[in-house]
């Protein structure tokens, strides 16, 4: 297919695909996803691609998430991003080729989810790592929930996904959620390097060992799917994502008041 918002390349064993709307700090929208599923496929399933380097254009951001200065206003449009979050996340899960996500700035909210989906990541100091879903009325249950605890432990994963809190590079090594953390000028030389030592392993060995460390995570599917259906619903008829949505777009706090019992200022 054409891509409009991604760059696919392939060189030297290794497929480079790149979020390419650094304007919007490589936010996603229907499209993205798209052409994203589309790349991750075309990589896994050729022969010559040993290696999948994941990242976004720009100095300012990896990815920042869904574009919810574009939100997808419809059922029909909701339920097309039911089915085509999930098939990125099965083409980045289940290709057998390693994927390491390389990030440079902010990587927040479904950009978060991208880069636990992926097998490794190398960040350099300029990374920001966190969720989002809370404070906009929503959470990520694009494999965010599910999967951070097998990525930081139960008790972090919680705190990262009710508090919204963002973490440095050198924290997110700490608690799991990157590999390597470098200067910003060494970053590429380290992707390039990771990528170097795979390309010198066995294929079938690698896609072995992608596959089979997935089969315990690979049950969480069912909750994916359900909480894909449920965030279609809530996105759609939910008030409280209306409001989360709004107040981003207006540059405003949210107003959670309104969603409580009781009265008084909104600690938000």
């Amino acid at each position: 297919m054409d891509y409009e918002d991604i760059l696919y390349e392939v060189s030297g064993g290794r497929a480079t695909i790149t979020i390419n709307r650094p304007e919007k700090l490589n936010a996603f929208r229907g499209r993205t996803i798209l052409e994203l599923c589309d790349a991750f496929e075309r990589a896994g399933d050729d022969e010559a691609v040993g290696v999948i380097v994941f990242t976004g254009a720009g100095e300012r951001a990896f990815c920042v998430g869904g574009d919810v200065m574009e939100p997808t206003r419809t059922m029909q449009e909701k339920r097309q991003g039911h089915i085509l979050g999930p098939r990125l996340a099965s083409s980045m899960r289940n290709n057998g080729t390693p994927i390491i996500c390389r990030v440079r700035g902010w990587c927040i909210g479904g950009g978060n989810e991208l880069n636990i989906m992926s097998d490794l990541t190398i960040t350099d100091t300029t990374g920001r790592f966190g969720q989002a879903g809370p404070k906009i009325g929503s959470a990520p249950l694009w494999w965010g929930c599910q999967l951070m605890p097998a990525v930081v432990g139960e008790k972090k994963a919680r705190e990262i996904l009710f508090l919204t809190r963002h973490y440095g590079a050198d924290e997110a090594l700490k608690m799991g959620l990157v590999n390597r953390v470098t200067e910003p000028d060494d970053l590429d030389a380290a992707v390039d390097e990771w990528c170097d030592e795979i390309l010198r392993k066995s294929p079938q060995g690698l896609r072995l060992a992608k596959i089979s460390m997935n089969t315990a995570t690979d049950a969480l599917y069912g909750s994916v799917n359900a909480g894909m259906e449920l965030m279609a619903l809530n996105h759609v008829y939910g008030p409280e994502p209306q409001e989360g949505i709004a107040s981003f777009q207006q540059k405003r706090p949210a107003d959670w008041r309104k969603f409580r019992d009781g009265e008084g200022p909104d600690p938000a």
